[in-house]
């Protein structure tokens, strides 16, 4: 009886590995790679050491040389080391300055830091087409060039053709007829805080505005569930929460309203008298009137440091705050 055979199976060829790829050859990194990146940088780093640094260094220097129009001509200018900061600081009008300087800041940025989160808390509440509006102004003011802006401001307040003068007599207020307002001293310092105020105060409510936008709806929720009013929502939410950004807009409308020269040097040059002069204002009237460049120079750094040491006032205060609440 014949036997059945089992077929055999096909001995199994061994699974054959797909050839390995050639490795992606890579670039060496050569010096000219790696400084690639600082040679593009190169001509901000330039202009920015050239507009800003040198006009400092150079500020620098002048205060610490007997510099005038004879040194500005011939260039041969001799180092007095501090005798122009003594001349500076034993000047009764220069302190005078000084004070009247530190008052101007301070009543513009308390009033720039109302107004402006007054109006951001406004913009908040309104609905889309009055939101749009109001911001849509806030940027037009804000674009007006300087000199515009204080021409427009010289314009409304002439004595004979001033729209001011004009609505003040038709309402009645005979004194105000032909009223000299750059003539005062009390009134052209309004004046100027006025404009400060309002060249500001866009700037400062459009960034205040696109903070409040970032506080999540469920905090104003809470508090009101637990029956808070507007206030204590304003001091336990959202200003906790934007502080940071209220910082930042108060250290800029200190520099802002700190080195405002344009303003004042178109309307009234620092007059009448010494009314509506500021530290940049003497600085100028010191190195153009008495041809007193060193004197100039040491006032201009005598402001950078009174303006830095009032940030740095104002930022260990805030950071001990933050220290305190957490």
């Amino acid at each position: 009886m014949p036997v059945a055979v089992e077929p055999t199976s096909a001995p199994r060829t061994p699974r054959q590995r797909p050839a390995p790829r050639p490795a992606a050859r890579r670039r060496p990194a050569g010096r000219a790679h790696g400084l690639w990146p600082y040679a593009l940088i190169a001509p901000a780093i330039g202009g920015m050491l050239y507009l800003l640094v040198y006009p400092l260094v150079r500020a620098v220097l002048i205060s610490f040389q007997d510099f005038r129009l004879r040194q500005l001509i011939s260039g041969n200018a001799e180092f007095v080391g501090l005798r122009n900061y003594r001349t500076l600081l034993a000047d009764p009008r220069f302190w005078e300055v000084v004070r009247r300087t530190f008052l101007f800041m301070a009543v513009n940025v308390v009033l720039i830091m109302v107004i402006a989160t007054l109006v951001a808390l406004m913009v908040e509440r309104l609905r889309r087409v009055g939101r749009t509006v109001v911001l849509c102004s806030l940027v037009l003011a804000w674009a007006m060039p300087v000199v515009a802006a204080t021409t427009v401001f010289q314009w409304l307040f002439h004595s004979e053709f001033g729209i001011v003068n004009w609505a003040l007599t038709s309402l009645g207020l005979d004194s105000f007829e032909r009223y000299p307002w750059f003539a005062n001293g009390t009134a052209a310092f309004a004046i100027l805080v006025t404009l400060i105020v309002w060249q500001s105060v866009p700037f400062a409510a459009i960034t205040l505005y696109s903070a409040l936008t970032t506080v999540p709806l469920e905090l104003y929720e809470s508090a009101r569930l637990d029956g808070a009013g507007a206030g204590r929502i304003f001091r336990s939410v959202t200003f906790p929460m934007l502080r940071p950004i209220f910082l930042l807009v108060f250290s800029l409308e200190v520099i802002w309203t700190f080195k405002a020269f344009v303003q004042i040097w178109v309307m009234t040059r620092g007059g009448p008298g010494d009314a509506t002069t500021i530290l940049p204002v003497y600085a100028v009237q010191t190195a153009l009137s008495s041809q007193r460049y060193d004197l100039g120079s040491a006032a201009s750094m005598v402001t950078v440091v009174l303006m830095s040491g009032v940030l740095v006032l104002y930022f260990r205060q805030m950071f001990r705050q933050e220290d305190e609440t957490r």
